[in-house]
């Protein structure tokens, strides 16, 4: 299977799409001000207690306070805590962990008014997104992940990933970590670190220590709510949980990322570090890579996959709900078992996709195709385990019931994905009145007018549906000719699959939009 990674950066958002064998299988997206991340650490303070709930609300800089649950504040809570007071008592030196007593955890029955007081400062890490209403989810057990350790400050525990098969292997690992790590830091060994050097682990775990201290040193100058500890970049978190030796390119549309990436990659596979490529292309890089194609064919409610079936997928507050037909398959009686179990089973292939690139959570119940024998019942359900293997995400499935339901629990820490497919009308805006669309060349020809005549632009790029892109650019003496005589010679038509029909953008050479009042099309 060949892995691909295309990375979209625009002004105000960053798109990341994850390609397997040419397939979009997974997409991010994430406004490039986004300042909340899984990942980030906060010196945070105590809003609200709320007893009922077992929990509290901690002001974090949101506009929403965060969620705290007492089972969230971990084993290692209690001697955070004294450290923390400890640094703000003294406010000129960072305590030493070496010299810190681990104090023993609160119980697991215990109640959240005994541990905290409103006010209290308290360190926390984002384990959640703000989803819809909600504020973030916090998390008081600090952690601090690299490609193949996790660092716990206060843990003394070595954990060793059970993906990594060989007891020999997994009794190394252990042993290496116990001897290197830091006095009071427990070690996650992730399965990554398979194989891998005493040399390469050991600067790994010296750069999570540095980033303790580097980070831990902001509580002695801030007052709570303060981000102390930011989490890379979404494309280098990417990276880190997904990079294998299977990645054959990744592709970046932005300089300053893909220098970003090109380091990164450099410094985790030095051998691999040219399989980043800058893309330099006037195609937006979505469409030269037929990604936005497969967007606006696999966001929809309907969702096709194989000789005329398809999935409806629906959307509620409590569940996502998917339903299989077969379509225009033959019904016949005869071949009725085998038809759904052909169906199914492909069926089985697009939904793990669809989990996968919607990123879609909590509960999700399948409805499909009736099967009247337990044995394809059960090869559907071995089935379906088999190809969410891959799915970096929590899950949980339970076998196929007798009605033909399955139920999936899939863990979210971020909204799902969504990509409207359906189109609002660029001209009309929605009122159903236009002019003939004749004019509009005669538009666009104002438009480019008043770019270089009033806004004093020479060189701009101009974005069109590529319908219209193939229609102003045919013949020799075409309307891009024309306009190029009349106007500037620094004008570029560029096709673009993201737009309407009659729609367009331009953006002059620092790669800035230029605002020309689409409302005007109508008047």
């Amino acid at each position: 299977m060949i892995s691909e990674l295309v990375i979209d950066v625009q002004t105000n958002e960053v798109s990341i799409a994850f390609l397997e064998d040419k397939k979009l299988v997974e997409l991010q997206k994430e406004a490039r001000n986004l300042s909340f991340s899984v990942g980030n650490v906060y010196l945070g303070k105590i809003k609200k207690l709320m007893p009922g709930l077992n929990a509290a609300f901690v002001d974090v800089g949101y506009k929403k306070d965060a969620f705290l649950h007492y089972q969230d504040l971990g084993v290692n809570f209690n001697s955070l805590s004294k450290f923390l007071e400890a640094a703000v008592t003294d406010k000129k030196k960072l305590p030493s962990l070496n010299k810190f007593a681990h104090l023993q955890g609160n119980p697991k029955e215990g109640s959240i008014t005994d541990v905290l007081k409103q006010g209290d400062s308290i360190l926390v890490q984002i384990a959640k997104e703000p989803i819809s209403t909600k504020g973030p989810r916090l998390t008081a057990e600090i952690s601090f992940a690299g490609r193949y350790l996790v660092m716990i400050p206060f843990g003394d525990k070595v954990s060793v990933s059970q993906k990594i098969r060989s007891a020999e292997e997994r009794a190394r690992l252990r042993q290496l970590i116990q001897s290197i790590k830091p006095k009071n830091f427990g070690v996650i060994v992730r399965t990554s670190a398979e194989d891998k050097r005493v040399a390469e682990l050991d600067t790994e775990l010296k750069t999570l220590f540095r980033h303790w201290e580097d980070n831990m040193a902001k509580v002695l100058k801030n007052k709570a709510p303060v981000l102390l500890y930011e989490e890379t970049g979404r494309t280098v978190a990417l990276l880190r949980d997904i990079y294998n030796s299977s990645f054959e390119h990744i592709h970046i549309n932005d300089e300053d990322v893909y220098n970003e990436v090109k380091e990164y990659v450099a410094l985790i596979d030095p051998e691999r570090a040219k399989i980043v490529e800058h893309y330099t292309g006037e195609i937006p890089i979505f469409d030269n890579f037929v990604i936005t194609k497969q967007l606006k064919s696999g966001f929809g409610k309907t969702v096709t996959f194989k000789n005329g079936a398809y999935l409806i997928i629906e959307h509620t507050e409590a569940m996502h709900v998917i339903d299989v037909n077969s379509g225009n398959r033959s019904k016949s009686t005869s071949g009725q078992e085998s038809t759904a179990m052909d169906v199914n089973m492909a069926a089985a292939d697009e939904i793990a996709r669809q989990l996968r690139l919607r990123d879609m959570g909590g509960i999700i119940v399948v409805d499909f195709i009736d099967m009247h024998e337990q044995d394809n019942r059960q090869k559907l359900f071995d089935h379906m385990r088999k190809i969410m293997a891959t799915d970096r995400a929590k899950h949980n499935i339970l076998p196929v019931s007798k009605f033909g339901l399955m139920q999936i629990t899939r863990q979210r820490v971020r909204p799902a994905m969504d990509f409207t497919t359906a189109e609002t009308c660029p001209v009309c805006f929605g009122k159903g009145e236009i002019k003939p669309a004749i004019f509009f060349t005669d538009i666009l020809e104002n438009k480019i007018r008043d770019v270089v005549e009033k806004l004093k632009v020479k060189k701009f790029k101009l974005y069109l549906h590529p319908y219209i892109a193939a229609f102003v650019c045919k013949g020799i003496y075409s309307l891009k000719v024309k306009w190029k005589f009349k106007y500037s010679w620094g004008m570029q038509i560029i096709p673009d699959q993201s737009l309407g029909f009659l729609e367009y953008k331009f953006f002059d050479r620092n790669k800035n939009e230029l605002d020309m009042n689409d409302e005007s099309l109508s008047a």
